[in-house]
């Protein structure tokens, strides 16, 4: 049944025709379609549109195939493509979005999950030794300690509100471990964002700072932190990253306590706050639960301190109301480099 058809590749954004024939076959799968994608690998029969794969950077997803078509060999094939389509844009470690009854399918892929939210949706990576051997380089820095916390943060640039959580934290801890957030979809690079992060901490002890990965506040484990996306994908992504977090990174590194600024601002990472109280403190699982610390945000005249006030007054060009924001580390930082939105 799966003969006569053909594969090819589609921008969705610069095909909008056909861009509207993959929403129509995804619906039918029951699957929406998601503005991240960059690239699908579409199969079609004559002038029928029978399968659909997406491509945003190294991340698989909207993998759907006609009802009539399903069992057949067509699923392979598109996924041989995916994955070949990839590889030719440098893309080795791929993850894959899909629903938990779909993974026995993509294990035959050659795909291995990750962390599952019951009902909803898998993550899966393309090796089966990938986190493990990320928490196994974790482990070589495990500190011993009886309350050993965590922060992960972006530090959109890194300010005296940031300093301040980091500081409380390790003071209230045996050993502290931060995070820095990997991806480069901000302002500041990820190289500036770290090396201000660096020098923000650089006095204060007990305290691990950490390069960020894919499996923690990624475009793969929580793409709404990017992308602003709203509804129940984005209610779901945000579980798999903290289970990733609670069930490997966590006992990888012997944390029992994960710290976060209360935010005023943000309704995403908000709700990435509370959704943190809910699946790194759940008791029912096999991972030790996380202890959930919201430590309210440091003001300036009254005002919380926040990366996103930083970068207004940046694009205002109100570079001297942000002295009072941001340690002198990233005042001087912003300075010589001129900054401006």
């Amino acid at each position: 049944m799966s003969d006569g058809i053909d594969f090819y590749t589609i921008d969705p954004r610069a095909n909008v025709a056909e861009g509207a024939e993959v929403r129509q076959l995804l619906a039918q799968c029951d699957l929406g379609f998601e503005e991240s994608i960059e690239t699908f690998v579409l199969a079609r029969q004559g002038r029928r549109l029978v399968g659909c794969a997406g491509l945003d950077g190294n991340i698989v997803k909207c993998v759907a195939t006609a009802p009539e078509f399903r069992g057949e060999s067509l699923s392979l094939k598109l996924m041989s493509e995916v994955i070949h389509l990839a590889l030719e844009r440098g893309h080795l470690h791929l993850f894959l979005f899909t629903h938990p009854e779909n993974v026995s399918f993509f294990e035959g892929c050659g795909f291995y999950e990750l962390a599952e939210v019951p009902g909803y949706v898998s993550l899966m990576e393309n090796t089966p030794i990938g986190i493990k051997g990320y928490c196994d380089r974790l482990r070589q820095k495990r500190k011993p300690g009886a309350k050993i916390g965590c922060i992960v943060m972006n530090a959109n640039p890194f300010t005296l509100g940031h300093q301040y959580l980091v500081r409380l934290a390790a003071s209230q801890c045996d050993w502290l471990h931060l995070f820095v957030v990997r991806e480069d979809a901000s302002l500041f690079s990820y190289r500036d964002r770290f090396a201000l992060v660096q020098s923000g901490v650089a006095d204060i002890p007990g305290l691990t700072l950490h390069h960020g990965s894919e499996y923690m506040v990624s475009r793969a484990t929580f793409p709404d932190y990017f992308f602003k996306e709203k509804g129940i994908v984005g209610d779901c992504c945000s579980a798999i990253d903290l289970l990733l977090f609670r069930n490997y990174i966590a006992p990888a590194l012997g944390i029992t306590h994960r710290f976060v600024g209360t935010e005023p601002f943000c309704a995403t990472t908000r709700k990435y706050n509370n959704d943190m109280k809910h699946w790194l403190q759940i008791t029912d699982s096999g991972a030790a639960p996380v202890a959930v610390v919201e430590v309210p945000r440091t003001a300036c005249a009254g005002v919380p301190i926040s990366a996103s006030e930083v970068r207004r007054l940046l694009h205002t060009s109100e570079i001297s109301h942000i002295e009072s924001l941001v340690p002198r580390g990233t005042l001087n930082f912003l300075t010589q480099h001129n900054y401006a939105i």
